[in-house]
């Protein structure tokens, strides 16, 4: 992306940010026509419910020439939950050129869309020589909405001046969601990470989206837009036109599950931002709940039902890729057991699930485990006993026994049941949603095909390099697509609430299942 090899091997993002913003000087941006876009504000749709242009984010972009609106149609519409999934939502989508006033239309039935709420757009522009493409200009689109009611399913339009979702001839371009429920009721929600754009990637979304889950959790290294995953802007390889594939595949599901993503090493773009996310803030809109959201966009919580949910960004403690080591300052961390110990006393919460892109434990042979996960948040989670981890980097499915110490604590083989509370932590690797696969060198051992070993060599990557470990608690390993199906069952109080937790191949067979039991609140 424009920075000699020789510097960007010891430069962190930042750095690269500022070099590249300088190589691509403020000049040579006028002469494109240089603009910067900002929000638009929107109103009421509903009784009982209110929308708001999301937060606004600068982008400087050339001019763009406007077309008739009838001649283009919106695509890679997502969905994503804000702070409270019982209410809130926010609608996202991308047009391919500048179109006039962007709107969104929104209401109980599909017959009963009148009212239309404006919408705001972010745009993202990235120059020629950042990268393998040209001049390219890419328009976001997103809507937030808030004061829904609880477990009520909402038809939606998108729109802009010219393309009326509500005009007869477009009523099959209209969407649904549905919030979260007010109180306890069972659920499934799914989860992946390293997806890219692929055949297989495509397959997992449609046997995913049969899974009817509530939600979807993007473990990281969503698009590959940047293909090296280094955090380094030497990369002649990135394309930014990547997401628009991205968005156009995932559509079938996230345009009616809402698409929960953390930020994993590939998704570091450093011409955007110096934090290398400014490109995920233009084509998302998250959770503003973090620590950090200058630094740290993808950091997040939210509570579905009887289970919390926690997004972490593993790039702020990884050793292996250090790009963005170290850019919360510690916060992260500190936020992470606030909100453990938060929803570890919750009266309504009975699960904790936390997801992040950088394995704790797992044994590919080409990433391994990450040490600046086991060194920071590993104790919190035994310390808070937390329910379910989940983990993408490695391209493959791997699940761990029940681990506490960076020891098993007990064998939970397949169709077994751990106990949180008293047992200690299981920790599954997910990164089989799309892209190519990784290796093992142990056996395969999965559901139907047990090949059972009492340890298995592997590395993790620590502060200066690799260490060599040699470990026992590698339980499943399954080398094919493959995505989380993930079966939330309350119970009254005193009684097991159950998570049941399945590895599903991208054949629909089921390579994996176990239990996470726990006493309801």
């Amino acid at each position: 992306m424009g920075v000699p090899e020789r510097l960007a091997a010891r430069m962190s993002m930042a750095e690269q940010h500022e070099y590249l913003r300088a190589r691509f000087s403020r000049r040579t941006m006028i002469r494109g026509g240089a603009v910067t876009l900002g929000a638009v504000a929107g109103g009421a749709f509903v009784p009982g419910a209110t929308a708001r242009a999301a937060v606004p984010t600068a982008r400087t972009a050339p001019a763009g020439q406007t077309v008739d609106g009838a001649h283009v149609a919106p695509f890679g519409r997502h969905l994503a939950y804000g702070a409270d999934p019982r209410t809130e939502m926010t609608v996202s989508w991308q047009v391919p050129v500048a179109v006039k006033k962007p709107f969104i239309r929104i209401g109980a039935h599909p017959w009963d869309l009148s009212r239309k709420i404006d919408a705001e757009v972010r745009t993202l522009f990235t120059p020629a020589g950042v990268g393998a493409s040209g001049n390219h200009t890419q328009y976001y689109v997103h809507a937030e909405l808030s004061r829904l009611k609880p477990g009520r399913t909402y038809y939606y339009g998108v729109g802009h001046q010219g393309f009326d979702p509500a005009a007869p001839h477009l009523l099959g371009t209209l969407g649904t969601f549905t919030t979260a429920p007010a109180h306890k009721r069972p659920f499934t929600f799914t989860a992946f990470g390293d997806e890219g754009v692929s055949y297989h990637a495509l397959a997992n979304n449609s046997l995913l989206l049969g899974q009817n889950p509530a939600f979807h959790l993007h473990a990281g290294d969503i698009a590959y837009g940047d293909p090296t995953g280094q955090g380094r802007t030497d990369d002649t390889g990135f394309d930014s036109r990547v997401w628009d594939q991205f968005l156009a595949q995932t559509e079938s599901v996230a345009k009616s599950v809402p698409w929960m993503p953390a930020y994993g090493n590939h998704d570091m773009e450093a011409w955007y931002s110096p934090n290398g996310y400014g490109g995920e803030e233009a084509r998302w809109t998250l959770p503003d709940n973090g620590p950090d959201k200058k630094n740290l966009p993808g950091v997040y919580s939210f509570v579905y039902g009887n289970t919390a949910v926690i997004s972490l960004d593993a790039n702020d403690i990884s050793f292996e890729i250090p790009a963005n080591l170290g850019i919360s300052g510690g916060t992260q961390t500190t936020w992470l057991e606030a909100q453990l110990k938060k929803y570890r006393a919750a009266r309504d919460v009975d699960f904790i699930v936390v997801f992040f892109h950088h394995c704790a434990y797992c044994t590919s042979t080409s990433h391994a485990s990450e040490g600046g996960v086991r060194q920071e948040w590993v104790p919190l989670f035994e310390k808070y006993t937390v329910d379910l981890v989940i983990n993408g980097h490695n391209h493959q499915y791997e699940r761990t026994d029940v681990i506490k110490g960076d020891k098993v604590a007990k064998k939970l083989p397949i169709g077994g049941t751990a106990y949180p509370e008293t047992d200690g932590v299981v920790y599954v690797t997910a990164g089989a949603a799309g892209r190519s696969l990784y290796a093992f060198s142990a056996p395969l051992s999965y559901e139907g095909n047990e090949h059972d070993v009492e340890s298995v060599a592997s590395f993790v990557n620590v502060k200066g390099g690799k260490r060599n470990e040699t470990v026992a608690w590698s339980r499943v390993r399954y080398l094919d697509y493959s995505f989380l199906r993930v079966d939330v069952t309350p119970a009254p109080k005193g009684r097991l609430a159950t998570l049941t937790v399945r590895g599903i191949a991208e054949t629909g067979d089921q390579v994996d299942h176990f239990t996470v039991a726990r006493r309801a609140k």
